[in-house]
């Protein structure tokens, strides 16, 4: 049995992993964290969920959690999981990350901590996005750059950063495909006179509204035809069953930071 911890337990993506935990076999729910301060702290994990009182009280320590499990699961924000990777090293404790919106210092810091501990991180960790991202890269390369990429993302009204982290990882996967740097081709938006579309650009386009969970379509635009490549998440449950699936695989890894590609043997 895998003991897992939950880091931002209170959130909507925190709530979705305590009650897949709870279900999956071989996983144990060790406990949850939240931000100093969050009014979730004090209250029962089960009953957080909808469930019987588990006896698991939501805390406010990551350190105090990572010494109660093998893995923990963040799905936090940047400044918290730069600070939860140093910690989880200390204590010699995997860690699985699906904050995005991640700068270079703190992509830094998770770097630094894969060195003592293993970590995977991903931007989506549904099975299907994993898989689009390898046929993204695969139609890239295949296409080259008589067909222009565009990425179009549309989530719910609540999500605080954009392009979203799945958007970005689509567009480092086409990137990849033509054996370019992303940050030379990206253009993030566009507005007002712009002039031609130069050769090779990688666009993104950000939808916001309602309660979408997600949406990504990565579309390869030639002369005379068209081809698409999507992906459509119903609920946060597919993220969370990546997730756990994840902490099972890091339990008793090596030190590493690893993605999906990993987890599901994509190659």
């Amino acid at each position: 049995m895998t003991r897992i911890g939950i880091l931002g337990c209170g959130g909507r993506m925190g709530r979705a992993l305590i009650g897949t935990v709870l279900a999956t076999p071989g996983a144990v729910l060790a406990g949850g964290a939240e931000r100093p301060g969050a009014p979730d702290i004090g209250g029962d994990l089960g009953l957080l969920v909808g469930q019987d009182a588990l006896g698991l009280v939501v805390g406010d320590d990551p350190a105090a959690l990572f010494a109660q499990c093998q893995v923990a699961i963040d799905f936090t924000a940047p400044a918290a999981t730069a600070r939860h990777a140093a910690a989880a090293a200390l204590s010699d404790t995997a860690l699985v990350i699906g904050t995005t919106g991640l700068g270079p210092s703190e992509q830094a810091a998770i770097a630094a901590a894969a060195g003592r501990v293993a970590i995977v991180q991903a931007a989506n960790f549904s099975l299907g996005v994993s898989l689009l991202l390898a046929l993204t890269e695969l139609v890239a390369a295949r296409l080259g750059s008589a067909f222009d990429i565009e990425i179009l993302e549309m989530h719910h009204r609540h999500k605080v950063d954009a392009p979203s982290g799945t958007a970005l990882a689509l567009g480092r996967a086409a990137a990849a495909g033509r054996r370019v740097s992303l940050a030379q081709v990206a253009r993030r938006s566009r507005d007002g006179l712009t002039g031609p579309r130069p050769t090779g650009e990688i666009g993104f386009a950000t939808l916001r509204g309602g309660d979408v969970v997600g949406d990504h379509q990565v579309i390869f635009a030639g002369d005379g035809e068209r081809l698409s490549l999507g992906h459509q998440a119903g609920d946060r449950g597919i993220f969370a069953r990546g997730a756990v699936h994840a902490a099972l695989w890091a339990a008793g890894r090596g030190p590493g930071l690893y993605g999906m590609t990993d987890v599901l043997d994509l190659g």
